[in-house]
């Protein structure tokens, strides 16, 4: 039996674990950068490269006896590179946000200026929130889209935002945007001020190493930065992608865009990072060699397939969406206007239905970000089970009637008994 060792040594644990197992079951995991790990990848993140220490670089470590992390970290670098078409990975970081803040510090000097999307759009966190550290360090300057309807971003803002604050650095990329994105205007208006392009695709990347969605290299970015779960479907960590080849990881090297590759691995370490996690490299690996596969591509197809599903049954039902609909896995609607409830309303009425989704804001939201207007959902981690689109329109009808009666618990337990049966059918890998 799994985890027996546990359930030995510490029952508490152990029967926590096994609420957590039943509620990824019986329940529908809708969140927008959450997914399932396959089998192999849960395996990789259990295996012994735990307890090994690896600082540096293969070829390049401080400890011995590197002989299989060596050789397990330069695959999962030539794995990387293969699925973004670029030179070099850097897949040492512990997450996407470490990742965003080692492409920060690779490039820049502490007062230097960004150029990025405000968070209420649709942007990240790590973007330049002035509720982050690095908002202290580096000046944000933040654009926007033109309007909630359509999402359009204003070039003519951002060129001028551009000319007038002249940032080092022009950073294209989101959290809550369901649109693919114009990187050429971008390039266009980068190169006009000589910024250096950096994208973050960390919702996007299983999409655009499938070939659904553009890649940003493919339009002169410079460095592209990235999670390895959501739409990648691997474990929890982060990724640094670019063009160019690294002279030696642990030497300095003057600041240019040509040099990136080394900034970028000197940031992580010894830069942010000390010595990097093995077993989750170990996984990246292995989630890298199945995003190669055929079969990935289809499964990235129906992603995208599942979630214009729920943009047909919420369009038909009149709910009011961000940009009107999806290019990607999300769906964001106001569900104050389509509703007359806050998204921490919804959200809260959903997860009682065992339906799991993110409130979220909205661009011009009037609300307060911890009780926002929106509703942000997702299609990875549904499409893993292996839902298609007839069972994806069963659950946009059952938002739908949650979203109009949210303290109705009889028909919320209705649906989460009517969900719970539904997923006997679409078992998680484990």
């Amino acid at each position: 039996m799994l985890f027996e060792n546990i359930k030995k040594q510490d029952k508490l644990l152990y029967d926590l674990l096994l609420g957590e197992i039943k509620r990824q079951q019986d329940g529908v995991e809708l969140i927008a950068s959450e997914n399932y790990v396959s089998n192999a990848v849960l395996e990789a993140m259990r295996t012994v490269f735990t307890n090994k220490y690896s600082e540096g670089y293969p070829g390049k470590r401080y400890y011995g006896g590197q002989d299989f992390t060596d050789q397990i970290e330069r695959i999962a670098i030539e794995r990387a590179c293969n699925l973004f078409n670029c030179d070099h990975a850097n897949v040492q970081p512990l997450s996407g946000a470490i990742a965003n803040i080692s492409v920060l510090t690779a490039y820049l000097e502490p007062g230097d200026t960004v150029l990025g999307f405000e968070l209420s759009h649709g942007g990240h966190l790590t973007h330049g929130s002035p509720v982050t550290f690095m908002s202290k360090v580096y000046n944000f300057v933040r654009y926007t889209v033109k309007d909630f309807e359509t999402g359009q971003f204003d070039f003519d803002q951002i060129r001028d935002l551009a000319i007038k604050h002249r940032p080092k650095m022009i950073l294209v990329g989101y959290s809550a945007y369901p649109r693919d994105i114009d990187y050429a205007k971008f390039a266009e208006i980068g190169k006009e001020i000589g910024a250096m392009l950096w994208a973050d695709i960390a919702h996007i990347a299983g999409l655009i190493s499938a070939g659904i969605m553009r890649n940003p290299f493919d339009f002169g970015f410079h460095v592209v930065s990235s999670t390895t779960h959501k739409t990648l479907r691997g474990p929890r960590g982060g990724l640094i992608l670019s063009k160019g080849k690294v002279s030696n990881p642990l030497k300095k090297v003057k600041k240019s865009i040509k040099n990136l590759p080394t900034l970028v691995d000197r940031a992580v370490f010894p830069g942010i990072q000390g010595g990097p996690i093995m077993n989750l490299i170990y996984a990246k690996a292995v989630a890298f060699g199945e995003a190669l596969q055929e079969s990935f591509k289809e499964y990235a197809k129906q992603i995208v397939n599942n979630a214009k599903v729920f943009e047909k049954v919420f369009r038909d039902n009149g709910i009011i969406m961000y940009t009107g609909g999806t290019d990607n896995h999300m769906i964001i609607f106001d569900s104050v206007k389509s509703f007359g409830y806050s998204g921490k309303t919804i959200q809260e009425a959903l997860d009682e239905a065992g339906i799991t989704v993110s409130k979220s804001t909205i661009p011009f939201d009037t609300r307060s970000p911890v009780n926002p207007s929106g509703i942000r959902i997702g299609t990875p981690a549904i499409t893993t089970r292996g839902y298609k689109e007839k069972e994806v329109e069963f659950l946009a009808e059952c938002i739908i009637k949650i979203c109009k009666n949210p303290k109705d618990d009889k028909l919320k337990n209705r649906i989460k008994h009517e969900i719970a049966e539904l997923n006997k059918r679409f078992p998680i890998p484990y």
